[in-house]
């Protein structure tokens, strides 16, 4: 028998006889109980409508591949069972739930049948727990990881912190993923391509203004800004988008022209948060001190 026969062999018991495995852990488990492994023809097994991944690194999956023909697949696949009508009757066919690189690579090295839980699953089911597979093996991108987010959302109605309990993660995490599918076609596909890096997705994702986005992703991409580089320079972005904002606050303005005129000097007013700050300008101490006494009549 070949190394490969010999892989199969050790997971899968002759004769089609299922094996009772403890079901993978994730943060809430569908089913407590063992369940039953058994020998799935690939052929039979279709993609899964609700997996999060849209991309997949070629290399790794080779390597994983190599080492399925070695020592076969270590953790079965997870499927739904379908009964489906053809020309020739019904048939039996499966779909994928959990498993989407072990399958691709098994076909890779052309192995006839697969180990896999078969299991009843809800559409929410199937898409929390491929997420959910894909999350705690690092596998998806933040791009990707954000689409499933907004489908467990819109699909299902969660909120954002049940989303979080679901998957393992905080509600700011979620939120914060989610936020970057709102940044321009061409920073999501670089963040995709990993020419940024989450950390420069984030801060950019920060900033309101979409020309300001689109300038500092073009910094980013030209001086090779580090996060830390780029965080500084959305600060001073921001500073300045307030200062302008404060500059033509009609309010704001009305005020310190009053302020100006019953002291007879040049007042600014620099708010910050909800409060701020009155500036007033004097040329020496005498002048100060007819400032002061203005203020205090």
């Amino acid at each position: 028998m070949n190394k490969l026969g010999k892989g199969l062999q050790s997971l899968i018991p002759p004769k089609q006889k299922p094996t009772e495995v403890e079901y993978p852990k994730i943060s809430q488990p569908l089913r407590d109980k063992k369940e039953s492994v058994f020998d799935i023809e690939i052929s039979k097994i279709k993609s899964n409508p609700y997996q999060p991944r849209y991309e997949m690194d070629h290399i790794a999956l080779k390597e994983l591949a190599e080492s399925i023909k070695q020592h076969g697949i270590l953790q079965p696949l997870i499927v739904t069972k379908n009964i489906v009508q053809t020309g020739r009757g019904q048939e039996t066919e499966y779909q994928l739930v959990a498993g989407h690189r072990r399958l691709e690579a098994a076909k890779l090295v052309h192995l006839p049948f697969v180990p896999a839980i078969i299991r009843d699953s809800t559409e929410q089911q199937k898409l929390e727990l491929s997420l959910v597979e894909n999350l705690q093996r690092a596998d998806l991108n933040a791009i990707e990881r954000a689409f499933a987010f907004k489908r467990l959302q819109e699909e299902f109605d969660l909120t954002h912190e049940e989303i979080g309990k679901k998957v393992g993660k905080s509600r700011e995490a979620v939120t914060n993923a989610m936020r970057l599918l709102n940044l321009p076609d061409n920073v999501k596909e670089a963040l995709r391509g990993g020419r940024i890096s989450e950390g420069h997705a984030r801060t950019l994702a920060g900033i309101k203004n979409s020309s300001a986005q689109s300038a500092l992703y073009d910094e980013i991409i030209k001086n090779n800004l580090s996060v830390r580089q780029i965080e500084q320079r959305a600060r001073e972005i921001y500073v300045k988008a307030h200062r302008r904002q404060v500059a033509f606050d009609p309010e704001i303005k009305q005020i310190a022209q009053k302020l100006g005129i019953f002291l007879g000097k040049k007042v600014q007013i620099k708010k910050s948060g909800v409060g701020g700050k009155v500036v007033v300008d004097f040329e020496d101490k005498d002048d100060l001190d007819g400032l002061v006494n203005k203020i205090l009549k």
